[in-house]
């Protein structure tokens, strides 16, 4: 369930706008299994993910001197953190689309921030926080750590094209096998309010895309992106 966490920022209007970029197959295993999928933090493609800047591994180290447990800690801990990443953005990105779909067969799911909250109200099992990613300087910027969600709401400013917000959940605490990640139960309808099809597209997998949701009992407005649309000129 959604967790309001005070020292993680979010934009003040919950009609802000989201987005999640994927291949059809995992947008179809999220209709099926009705279930979010949450990947492990030390998972993804970056190395920085989860770990702190220079100038607060200084301070961490040396904390640790006299108490190794300390550092140990926040090493190990990556692989208890799960995250779900969306895009914040009022409009599509073309970015996103070439980044996170392959070839011409992707969609893209629109939501809100206040939707992904709500969404998540009916996970009983796991606690869930939602967070802005903040976009710094590694070398020279200083990363807190009072909080432990810390680490995975900071990035290196390469990727601040990302936009990104987080759903987050610690699972330190609960006895549950992680291999790559985690689903957790999510309400489709209140999480999903536009479906948007692939740029590239042909017109075939947009009718497949409509049957598809049509038979698993869903009824999205889906459209096709119109960043390809023709030219007036």
């Amino acid at each position: 369930m959604y967790v309001k966490n005070q020292n993680s920022t979010l934009p003040e209007d919950p009609n802000t706008i989201i987005w999640k970029y994927l291949d059809l197959s995992k947008f179809l295993d999220l209709l099926l299994s009705r279930k979010l999928f949450l990947s492990r933090s030390d998972k993804f493609e970056d190395q920085y993910e989860g770990t702190f800047s220079e100038p607060t591994f200084e301070e961490i180290k040396r904390l640790s001197e006299n108490n190794p447990e300390f550092l140990s800690y926040y090493k190990s801990h990556r692989e208890k953190v799960v995250v779900s990443s969306w895009h914040i953005n009022e409009y599509e990105s073309f970015a996103m689309w070439q980044i996170f779909t392959q070839n011409s067969e992707g969609l893209a799911i629109q939501s809100t921030i206040g939707r992904l909250q709500k969404a998540l109200e009916v996970e009983q099992d796991t606690q869930q926080y939602i967070g802005e990613v903040n976009y710094i300087d590694y070398k020279k910027e200083y990363i807190p750590f009072e909080d432990t969600f810390f680490p995975f709401l900071f990035k290196r400013k390469s990727f601040q094209y990302e936009r990104e917000v987080r759903v987050l959940s610690d699972l330190s605490d609960q006895q549950i096998k992680i291999n790559d990640g985690i689903k957790i139960d999510i309400d489709i309808n209140q999480l999903i309010e536009k479906i948007y099809i692939h740029p590239k597209s042909e017109n075939w997998y947009k009718k497949l895309v409509i049957e598809l949701v049509s038979k698993l009992g869903f009824d999205f407005e889906i459209e096709k992106s119109d960043l390809e649309s023709d030219i007036l000129i």
